[in-house]
């Protein structure tokens, strides 16, 4: 099949106008063709004969004439055995055989094909072959690392088909036929374990479904005051320093999802190289394997092409659909959107488009809300797969006035406000209990209840305490201490308790770093009882020596092991030394 060409007619950065002959359509791709080079372009607007393309690599030495080939497809993600475990970049190019063709420094317009076509998977057919099968039906199954890899019936293909044959069990490359099927026009399709997907498609077959049951982070201030659950969205806004990068390797380390797709955005490359010098070495503590086994990495950082962000959001995107149509649960991080915001920016101003506010296209919102809107969990038959969708948000400054902030708030169903001053006081995790807000405490609650009843009405009374403990501490810092009533000074450092004793962790510690559903409920349910209980201290200097006892002794038992002797030990102890301070301080 012969495809359109052209030629460039004028450039502007990595904006190039084509004129073309031939027919080709709105996100197809081109090649721009500087000698043996091949640089990839995607068709962003179209208006007669001329085409306007973004280029994915650096544009230079691109002149008037130059040729332009169309590939007659869109830009399409690669799905299939293989993907975990690998470092992509923004186009799918493994980013570890295009360093040893290429060398530490990567030269533009080398691609390399996403999966390895040699290595030989391990096929196994289902039992028992349905007679008629349609998208996303399983055919059968390779061992990829941990997990059983369902090679399904593409996504791509419409309809009802007689399954015509199906490859007995044995060693398979992804090109090689596993299956033929017919469709009623008496068409045979070939089948093998490689499909592609349009990345900005979305892959969501099957029924969508209500989100309730909680992703443990082993975070206290998410798991309990601000929940997140599979398939819902979050986003964690805050300045530079305030501990973005940490609070996202945090959650692919500990999250109880099955596939975690982390997707670095735009992100500075020196904390990319950290992840990928870190995972490879760490093991996941539920499985017993390095934690890279259940992890795709998309690598776009902000010394690679700009016009690629976008790909590589998109690209992370169908790989985490493709997992979720397995049964599995997936989380997908990408940080950040507010540098993908200013890729898209960028390229509105070159296309002379109206902008909206602070220069941002006017289609902004609808971009970020497609991106959010992919998260959920699906049904498909037996299966149930779910893909929680967390995105990092960059405000200049730390302003969340910015409309990439505002945009995502409106989107997203948790909100983690990470706090410059926070992180600047060794807080950790930075997360502003008073400004940050979760949409599934409820969804969560009837869960909780039955680990601990009234949780979700202690979880909403610690939340209250957080805002007046606030209130009383700007008090006191214009009027003094001597300016407010005893009463409030307990209250006060109630407030400092709970957030410095339960809500704080200590990163550095192998205990407190992670902390299970388990440890946390029995550690809130002693915070409850002391915040439930009243004193009566005869000073502020006795209130004050009282919690600063309690906060050390609680942080001290945060440090052991869960449920040994000397955890006990030190729990009851805190318990008996509550019981002789019930009406009166010791």
């Amino acid at each position: 099949m012969e495809y359109a060409s052209g030629i460039v007619t004028k450039g502007l950065g990595n904006l190039l106008y084509v004129e073309f002959t031939g027919s080709i359509r709105l996100g197809e791709i081109g090649a721009v063709l500087l000698g043996e080079l091949a640089l990839m372009a995607e068709v962003i607007e179209v208006a007669g004969n001329l085409a306007k393309m973004q280029v994915f690599e650096d544009t230079k030495e691109i002149a008037y004439g130059t040729p332009v080939r169309f590939q007659g497809h869109l830009l399409e993600a690669e799905l299939g055995p293989g993907l975990l475990g690998t470092v992509f970049d923004g186009l799918q190019n493994p980013l570890r055989k295009l360093a040893k063709q290429s060398g530490l420094f990567l030269e533009r317009g080398i691609y390399q094909p996403s999966l390895d076509r040699e290595k030989l998977w391990h096929f196994n057919p289902t039992e028992a072959p349905l007679e008629k099968v349609s998208k996303g039906d399983l055919l059968g199954v390779v061992e990829e690392g941990r997990f059983s890899h369902q090679i399904m019936v593409p996504f791509s293909l419409h309809g009802t088909f007689s399954l015509q044959f199906l490859a007995k069990e044995g060693d398979y490359t992804i090109e090689e036929t596993i299956a033929i099927l017919k469709s009623e026009e008496e068409k045979e399709f070939p089948i093998t374990m490689l499909q592609k997907w349009p990345v900005k498609s979305p892959l969501q077959v099957g029924k969508k479904v209500r989100a309730q049951e909680m992703m443990q982070t082993g975070l206290r201030i998410i798991d309990t005051q601000f929940p997140i659950v599979k398939g819902g969205t979050f986003c964690s806004p805050g300045p530079f320093g305030a501990g973005k990068t940490v609070l996202q390797h945090h959650l692919s380390k500990y999250s109880s999802v099955d596939v975690v797709v982390i997707v670095a955005c735009g992100e500075r490359a020196g904390e990319v190289v950290e992840v990928l010098e870190t995972f490879p070495e760490l093991i996941d503590q539920k499985t017993n394997r390095p934690l890279m086994d259940r992890t795709v990495m998309i690598c776009n950082t902000s010394s690679m092409p700009v016009a690629a962000r976008e790909a590589s959001v998109y690209m992370g995107s169908s790989i985490a659909e493709y997992y979720r149509q397995m049964g599995l649960d997936v989380l997908l991080l990408a940080d950040s959107t507010s540098r993908w915001a200013q890729a898209m920016r960028e390229m509105s101003g070159r296309l002379e488009e109206i902008p909206g506010e602070e220069a941002f296209p006017a289609y902004l919102g609808s971009r970020i809300a497609a991106f959010y809107e992919r998260a959920g969990v699906l049904r498909m038959g037996q299966k149930t797969g779910s893909l929680t969708i967390g995105g990092t948000v960059s405000p200049a400054g730390g302003n969340f006035e910015e409309p990439v902030t505002q945009t995502t708030l409106t989107l997203a169903g948790a909100f983690y406000a990470l706090s410059r001053a926070r992180a600047d006081a060794r807080q950790y995790p930075a997360i502003d209990p008073l400004i940050s807000w979760t949409k599934y405490v409820g969804q969560v609650g009837e869960a909780m209840e039955t680990h601990l009843p009234d949780w979700t009405h202690f979880v909403s009374q610690a939340k209250e305490l957080l805002r007046k403990g606030d209130e009383i501490g700007k008090r006191m810092e214009v009027v003094g201490e001597e300016g407010v009533s005893i009463q409030d000074i307990t209250l006060y450092l109630k407030a400092e308790l709970y957030d410095i004793g339960y809500l704080q962790q200590n990163a550095f510690d192998k205990e407190d770093a992670y902390c299970p559903l388990e440890r946390q409920v029995a550690l809130f349910q002693l915070i409850q009882s002391i915040l439930a209980q009243e004193f009566a201290f005869s000073s502020n200097d006795e209130a004050r020596e009282f919690f600063l006892s309690l906060q050390n002794r609680i942080k001290n038992m945060n440090y052991l092991p869960y449920r040994s002797d000397a955890y006990e030990t030190a729990y009851r102890s805190i318990e008996e030394q509550l019981k002789e301070c019930q009406g009166a301080c010791i």
